[in-house]
């Protein structure tokens, strides 16, 4: 954990002293030749750190991503250009055109470096992903099985997530909402970690793993139940990973396969996330940011959150979610020192 901490609390730490520096502002076209990029390759190491170490951990990677971009600089309403100096637009959805500026593009940029987050739990997971893979195949009725339930808890999301999604931004997206699902959001983990260990507390962590159900034997209202807690973490400051453990705790899997269903569950979230924000912005961000950043965030957001992901399964096994708890109520009173 203090690692973790450590290289957490470093990389928030550099982005205060990085704030001035790489931030680059662009008001007028004339200023493009002398200006390459408004994301720089010191923004990428922060926010890919930031997003892999904190992506799978219950203390909410959005919140986090959105107090650096507010430490970077990178929340800023400041129009981009692209090279030749053309102003970069974007349309929404009701036909209204509108300046793409460097918030619009951070928003964008941290969605996009999940993906090295969705790589980790891609290659950590490889053996689960091949029996859904032998699963469609009709070779694997265990993993065709796994594979309706991760699709039965992905469904709310992709409902919600594409009716919300304008609403979410315009409205949720700043420092007060996501001090405010910090701590609710550790208040219930206290409340369902204390109910957790008091259910179990007769019982050895060996015992509490080969009780519980694997997560092929969940039913399709369990998968569901967790689907629908998923759609709570669209809150930036929630976390989608506290959300689906804590429903995998509810339904009544033990600590290492509630957070196994959430690492699973995030890849199909997290790949379709990605995937609609890249169809949505993806030609704006090639225009407005260089390909090297984007590269580089997604590579570190890889290696960070791989180390996350094994770590945090060998934690919660020992000592529950109280701490991560502590841990967003800690920051949410920093946060709201500093910038309220």
């Amino acid at each position: 954990m203090f690692i973790l901490q450590y290289s957490l609390t470093f990389a928030i730490a550099l982005s205060f002293f990085a704030s001035t520096a790489t931030a680059k502002i662009i008001n007028t076209p004339s200023e493009v030749s002398s200006i390459e990029c408004e994301i720089s390759y010191t923004d990428a190491l922060i926010l890919g750190l930031v997003e892999g170490i904190t992506e799978y951990l219950p203390v909410s990677s959005t919140g986090h991503l959105i107090i650096t971009n507010h430490l970077l600089g990178l929340d800023a309403d400041t129009p981009l250009y692209d090279k030749t100096g053309a102003a970069v637009v974007i349309t929404s959805d009701a036909g209204t055109v509108r300046q793409f500026t460097l918030a619009n593009a951070a928003d964008a940029y941290v969605i996009i470096i999940q993906i090295g987050a969705i790589i980790a739990v891609a290659l950590l997971y490889w053996k689960r992903i091949q029996t859904i893979i032998m699963g469609l195949l009709g070779k694997n009725p265990k993993g065709l099985k796994l594979l309706f339930n991760l699709s039965f808890a992905f469904l709310p999301a992709a409902v919600l997530g594409l009716l919300l999604d304008e609403i979410i931004a315009s409205l949720l997206f700043g420092i007060v909402p996501v001090c405010i699902a910090l701590v609710a959001g550790a208040l219930l983990m206290l409340l369902v970690s204390h109910w957790h260990k008091s259910k179990e507390s007769h019982k050895s962590p060996e015992v509490i793993e080969a009780s519980s159900p694997d997560l092929h034997e969940l039913s399709i209202a369990h998968s569901l139940f967790i689907g629908l807690l998923q759609c709570v973490a669209m809150w930036p400051g929630t976390s989608r990973s506290m959300m689906t453990i804590v429903g995998g705790y509810l339904v009544g899997l033990s600590p290492v396969r509630a957070a196994e269903f959430s690492f699973l569950l995030g890849l199909i979230t997290l790949s379709a996330a990605s995937a609609y924000k890249m169809i949505q912005v993806g030609p704006l961000i090639v225009k407005a940011v260089p390909i090297g950043p984007v590269l580089l965030g997604i590579f570190v957001a890889a290696i960070a959150a791989a180390i996350a992901v094994r770590w945090l399964v060998s934690f919660l096994t020992k000592h529950g979610l109280s701490l991560f708890a502590w841990y967003r109520i800690g920051l949410a009173l920093l946060v709201a020192l500093t910038f309220m």
